[in-house]
């Protein structure tokens, strides 16, 4: 009895075998048995992760390890399994590291070594593979692969082992989650249309970057950890497709266009950079690039030349994403504003490419159900939206703090302590700049320190880098004290 498990296990233990076997110098077939059983609560775990074991799991289950085992497993039925309860209660497996991978880790940080890593991109694989039994995972399943992932990871990082794309020598841009609010054409991999149209030919693209890698740097980013979670959710269900189409099994046809809701600067243009390269990574997206527009590059003034505008610029972002900034604003005007005329060819353009770009909608959260009424086929292109919250003021201040480590600017204490009095004065209703006030108040700051080393003869190497208190500005008003209350005289008899 076959499986389609049958591969990602046998990838499993072999690998995994090895890596003990020349760990404690014993023969691979005394210890294969054991990595085997491993194999196998891997699977179960994930098959008991939505508390539901389908026929098509169980199956997969039997067919990978029947022949493993020597048990009644040839025979079975899913009926039979579950009776046994063979994967009931296995969740709880996904939660903690297993002895045998912290075993690996163990060595690792000992030896310089990486086997815990090789055990995590099978372990992964195999996650991935279980995922891929059903027509479609549940969002539970999904879910269960990054609590797994955020298992095994959690137990390297508290090693101190590295991941690739972690500490060290990095391909492509440094992690930001800064939400610089640069000009598109300043920030790395954007590109305008109108660069677009007028740019020669693209040169050869560089390699994909490794997936883990782009991972490594998603996480690196300061906060958003919802946000983190839900681009790995989607990242792990293309991951499933993909293992589904490779064999030849039909695949929900699910719209991969999304909705960033939340305040300027909470870094919707940095994850949108990161998850167009996932794609490409993943065989989503033949390029990977990011274009960024908005309603003044989408609508005319003329009848006819918004749906010209706007075919360009999608156009541009063929084999890669489109991010609308703003989006809401093509849904005002009224009846009669070309902003209406964008979005219908919008709509189009996305069902005539849609296995060509990815359009992601960005703009406040409240006004962004405004956007998707505008249209009645919007919601059904854009069924998911992540939400961007507001940095909170210890997030800012490590935003600040990494602005300077890549300047080579250091804040003393008394600069965050003002950093900190200056942010929490700051009104943090719709339009809180987040990480571009941030930014604004970074760039202030080495400006006052630069003009205050001015005057100072021969400054030394510590007072170049380092911004003080008055650097990054005057405290917030101190609240004036209430006027006492006017007497009130008391009526005459």
């Amino acid at each position: 009895m076959s499986s389609p498990l049958d591969a990602p296990v046998e990838r499993f233990v072999a690998e995994i075998t090895g890596a003990l076997s020349a760990l404690s110098g014993r023969a691979e077939d005394d210890l294969r048995d054991d990595v085997t059983v491993e194999a196998s609560d891997v699977v179960a775990a994930l098959v008991d992760a939505d508390g539901r074991a389908t026929d098509d799991e169980l199956w997969g289950f039997l067919g990978a390890f029947a022949a493993r085992f020597d048990t009644q497993l040839a025979r079975a039925t899913p009926a039979d399994a579950r009776a046994a309860r063979l994967t009931e209660g296995k969740a709880r497996w996904l939660t903690e590291p297993s002895p045998l991978f912290q075993l690996l880790v163990d060595a690792d940080r000992r030896d310089g070594t990486d086997r815990a890593w090789r055990y995590y991109e099978r372990a992964m694989h195999l996650a991935h593979s279980v995922a891929s039994l059903d027509l479609l995972p549940s969002d539970s399943e999904l879910r269960a692969i990054e609590r797994f992932r955020g298992t095994l990871l959690g137990a390297m990082d508290a090693a101190g082992l590295p991941r690739p794309g972690g500490p060290g020598p990095r391909r492509g841009p440094p992690a930001r989650g800064t939400g610089t609010g640069q000009p598109p054409a300043a920030r790395e991999g954007a590109a305008s249309p109108e660069a677009a149209r007028a740019a020669p030919a693209p040169e050869p693209l560089p390699p994909p970057r490794a997936l883990e890698e782009l991972i490594a740097e998603l996480d690196a980013l300061v906060g958003l950890a919802g946000v983190k979670e839900e681009v790995k959710l989607v990242a792990d269900l293309v991951q499933v497709q993909q293992l589904r189409l490779r064999r030849g099994l039909p695949v929900l046809d699910t719209s991969r266009h999304l909705v960033f809701a939340g305040n300027p600067g909470t870094g919707k243009t940095t994850v949108a950079r990161l998850l167009a390269q996932i794609y490409r990574t993943l065989g989503v997206l033949d390029r990977g690039q990011l274009v960024e527009t908005d309603r003044s590059q989408l609508v005319a003034g003329y009848v006819g030349q918004t749906a010209i505008r706007t075919r360009e610029v999608v156009e541009s972002a063929l084999g890669g994403f489109l991010l609308i900034d703003e989006a809401q604003a093509l849904a005002r005007g009224g009846e009669r504003d070309f902003g209406l005329e964008a979005i219908d060819t919008l709509v189009k353009l996305m069902e005539d490419h849609r296995d060509e770009v990815v359009v992601v909608a960005a703009g406040y959260t409240e006004e962004m159900a405004e956007f998707l009424d505008a249209n009645p086929g919007l919601r059904s292109r854009f069924p998911k939206t992540i939400e961007f919250p507001d940095y909170t003021t210890g997030e800012l201040v490590a935003i600040f703090t990494s602005m300077g480590e890549r300047s080579r600017y250091e804040a003393d204490e008394g600069a965050l302590v003002r950093l900190r009095e200056l942010l929490d004065a700051a009104p943090r209703g719709k339009g809180f700049g987040n990480a571009r006030l941030v930014r604004n108040l970074f760039e202030a700051a080495v400006a006052r320190q630069a003009r205050r080393l001015v005057g100072v003869e021969a400054p030394t190497d510590e007072q170049l880098v380092t911004l003080v208190a008055d650097d990054v500005g005057a405290g917030p008003p101190s609240p004036e004290p209430e006027p006492e209350p006017e007497p009130v005289a008391e009526p005459e008899p």
